[in-house]
């Protein structure tokens, strides 16, 4: 466990927490914190937002998140709906129709239109976003971290009480703050253009797979298109042209579709790297400064938002002295593994991307045909790209079995509204209102109560419990199956609450309840 940092004294610093980039990540980190009644100052390099968009599709975990805060309408009216989506580019696409989720598809969104909405919500919230102002320097000690800045009218140094980089890959605070980026480097290089098409592809989400490459073709807002892939004859560094891009869609797709007029055409490598660390005293990593791959399925992006709210509702409840420091080392052991297994599945469906042999052509078969004849086998894709099935493990082996899982009510909207306002929620299953006293402690704690029909409504594995604390993120925090009008009831539901060691009321009440 990393050792505590002192507690600052408020009045010494500049900020209690800045954010080092203004990407997806950074952003929606900045509204979480907000949402809690921390604001942070947000850093970003950049002059401007770029034009061009990484990332172009939100997961239906994602969305989920977004609807946590009541922030998904938006992403939703404006992205388009795709019941499927691949794994490896197969040649069988994974269906996402009947996943446990009021969002059942991939929503195809440019990252620019989701990091433009993001901003305004930070901007909602009183979030300030200084652009071209770029970290240089950066030291800690137990008690704050100090930034040094290069902005518009010079270099200036920012003291804070965290800072969390979330600078991309080349991240300037994670090797300011030593903290090693293990993995493996390129082997391999993907090309992307963005495209004018005089003769599109009549199917949405067009894809040619063949012995000279990989070519996909996706359809972008204002009638452009992204044309993207892996082609073996041109595996360098150098420069995208628009002449490559055509050659390699005729050798490919046998047409260029009639392409001209390119925004932005870019190669990408498939070098994977996990932080050895997400937090380092007070520093802490979030999105691709913790975690980089080759951009397979659509996932990076929306691992970062996840991070991000993973983070967020823990960070503040720390600044605000709602909670011990220590409840920051729950981020790294819960986010650190899912990083890991980022890594892994992007690793092999790279493998089959850029794999041409009759080998990999064979194993491709094959597991095409697994896509569409063993539903379970599906499912476990499907898990992996929708970010549905991540669940974080409790360190205690005599927790319920539901601890660390995505609490899903298929009933109307679910747990979703509860928790609109970022605060932990209790569901109780019973009949019988909850005891007097326990509705007044989970008062003080700042979480509210609310009957619920999951045990009825949420599958086998709700059926018999009586009542669960559901955290800020959508996770189950603990559950029982204690008969729900007892008094051993009462008192199991009072000991979690005393256990929790975090609160969501002011300050003030905090104390009382967390002493």
């Amino acid at each position: 466990m990393t050792a505590k940092p002192e507690a600052p004294s408020e009045g010494s610093l500049d900020q209690q927490v800045v954010i080092v980039g203004a990407g997806p990540v950074g952003l929606w980190l900045a509204h979480e914190l907000a949402v809690a009644g921390v604001t942070p100052l947000v850093l970003e390099r950049a002059g401007r937002r770029s034009p061009h968009s990484k990332a172009l599709g939100i997961q239906p975990r994602t969305i989920e998140v977004l609807a946590l805060r009541d922030r998904h309408q938006d992403v939703i009216a404006g992205g388009r709906p795709l019941p499927n989506w691949h794994f490896g580019m197969l040649e069988a696409r994974v269906d996402f129709r009947d996943l446990p989720t009021p969002f059942p598809y991939l929503l195809a969104q440019p990252q620019s239109v989701t990091e433009q909405l993001l901003e305004g919500y930070a901007a909602e919230r009183g979030v300030q976003v200084r652009r071209g102002h770029e970290v240089v320097s950066l030291t800690q000690d137990g008690s704050s971290v100090t930034l040094g800045v290069r902005g518009p009218d010079g270099e200036y140094t920012v003291d804070a009480g965290y800072v969390v980089g979330a600078d991309g890959a080349r991240s300037v605070v994670r090797q300011e703050a030593g903290i090693g980026f293990p993995g493996s480097d390129t082997s391999a290089y993907g090309f992307l253009g963005e495209v004018i098409l005089d003769r599109p592809p009549l199917t949405p989400g067009f894809s040619a797979l063949n012995e000279a490459g990989r070519l996909l073709v996706v359809p972008l807002p204002g009638g452009r298109f992204r044309v993207t892939g892996y082609d073996p004859r041109n595996q360098t560094r150098e420069p995208m042209t628009l002449d490559e891009l055509r050659e390699a869609s005729v050798r490919i797709a046998g047409t260029d579709f009639g392409m001209r007029d390119p925004s932005w055409l870019s190669r990408f490598g498939n070098a994977t790297r996990l932080a050895a660390t997400y937090r380092a005293g007070r520093v802490l990593l979030a999105g691709d400064a913790a975690h980089i791959h080759w951009p397979a399925g659509g996932v990076g992006l929306n691992v970062g938002l996840q991070d991000a709210m993973n983070l967020g509702w823990k960070l503040a409840a720390v600044v605000q002295g709602r909670a011990d420091d220590e409840l920051l080392d729950t981020y790294h052991a819960e986010r650190h593994p899912v990083g890991g297994e980022l890594a892994e599945h992007t690793r092999a469906q790279t493998a089959l991307i850029v794999g041409l042999t009759p080998e990999i052509t064979a194993l491709r078969a094959l597991l095409s045909e697994a896509v569409v004849r063993a539903g379970a086998f599906s499912d476990l894709l499907a898990g992996k790209l929708s970010g549905l099935d991540i669940a974080y493990p409790p360190a205690d082996a005599r927790a319920h079995p539901l601890t660390g899982v995505r609490a899903y009510d298929p009933e109307g909207e679910g747990v979703l509204p509860l928790l609109h306002d970022g605060r932990a929620v209790l569901l109780t299953m019973g009949q019988e209102p909850v005891d007097a006293a326990l509705a007044e402690r989970a008062a003080k704690a700042g979480i509210s109560v609310h009957p619920s029909r999951i045990a009825e409504t949420g599958g086998p594995a709700w059926s018999d419990v009586t009542a669960a604390l559901i955290r800020p993120d959508g996770h189950v925090w603990w559950a029982t199956e204690e008969h729900s009008s007892g008094a051993a009831f009462t008192a199991e539901v009072g000991k979690a609450l005393e256990e929790l060691r975090v609160v969501f009321s002011p300050p003030a009440v905090a104390d009382s309840v967390v002493s």
